[in-house]
């Protein structure tokens, strides 16, 4: 059966001098079964420096896989960019195990082999499309894969806002902020801020209040198809930030209309046969462990 992936682009975490082995290694693997590969800059060393170099755009429209050599955050990063081509991701962790890069340094060259011999398991995941409509009406858009955040960017001091979904009021909250996390954010910031996980197949938003001034706000879970529109109160929006998965940060300006919903296009992740969200899971979480044992 012959390989679906006949031309790779490689992602890799910058500045990060523990990347380079995982590179090698799998250019090696690649170039032995005869694959074309290109890397997306020049930072890093590698045994064939003649790999070409490649923007996001060009991998996203020329390569039918995208192996991200990183973590969890190279691979959102990596996610937004190549959302709208809806090229695979396949993520390899030089860190500790990840919730989406899941692939180990030490297990690179058996999990390539096996995925270039079509023996893989493509998962997709939504993300969200926020609209900033400032008072120009001038609307700007950004992706995100984990979550929109929109905080206060001063220490200790909340600010007011209200929450519409499909055109329905829903509250008007007192807090330091709200998530708006999809199923793949909900084991981010959103846990931290007492949400729930939720599996990554339902297509499900959360919208977790982060440090309520009244208790009975509570987490809310809302179909991945509806729109959520924030107003902030006048006085609070020059001290008001937009965070994108904790990556691309927006200072709001007075009277900035914020819209959120589901982007059209989903990213897909490519895990191995075997691969067990659960086991992720127990791993990051420690379920099941006991203390001295």
């Amino acid at each position: 059966m012959q390989n679906k992936f006949q031309n790779i682009g490689i992602i890799l975490k910058p500045d990060d001098p523990s990347a380079t082995f995982a590179l090698n290694t799998v250019t090696r693997v690649l170039q032995n079964h005869n694959l074309s590969c290109c890397i997306n800059h020049t930072e890093h060393k590698t045994d064939n420096p003649d790999l070409p170099v490649r923007s996001f755009e060009e991998i996203g429209e020329d390569c039918e896989l995208a192996i991200v050599i990183g973590g969890d955050g190279t691979l959102l990063h990596a996610a937004r960019k190549l959302a709208p081509y809806g090229t695979p991701i396949l993520g390899v962790n030089l860190g500790r195990l990840g919730f989406l890069a899941d692939v180990s340094p030490g297990e690179i060259e058996p999990r390539l082999q096996e995925f270039l011999s079509n023996h893989i398991d493509i998962e997709e995941r939504f993300l969200l499309e926020t609209l900033l409509i400032d008072h120009h009406r001038t609307a700007h858009t950004l992706l995100a894969l984990n979550d929109v955040v929109l905080h206060n960017r001063e220490l200790a001091r909340m600010i007011e806002f209200s929450t519409s979904i499909n055109g329905n009021f829903i509250n008007t909250y007192r807090a330091d902020g709200l998530v708006i996390a999809t199923p793949t954010g909900s084991t981010a910031y959103s846990l931290s801020a007492g949400g729930p996980i939720v599996h990554p197949s339902l297509q499900a938003i959360t919208l977790v209040p982060i440090c309520p001034h009244t208790l009975n706000n509570r987490p809310l879970v809302i179909e991945s198809d509806s729109q959520i529109e924030l107003h902030i109160k006048a006085e609070d929006t020059s001290h008001s930030v937009l965070t994108l998965d904790g990556q691309t940060r927006i200072r709001l300006e007075q009277n900035t209309h914020i819209k959120v919903r589901r982007y059209p296009k989903s990213i897909r992740l490519v895990h191995p046969v075997d691969y067990d969200y659960f086991d992720i899971l127990r791993t990051k979480l420690r379920w099941g462990y006991q203390a001295g044992i």
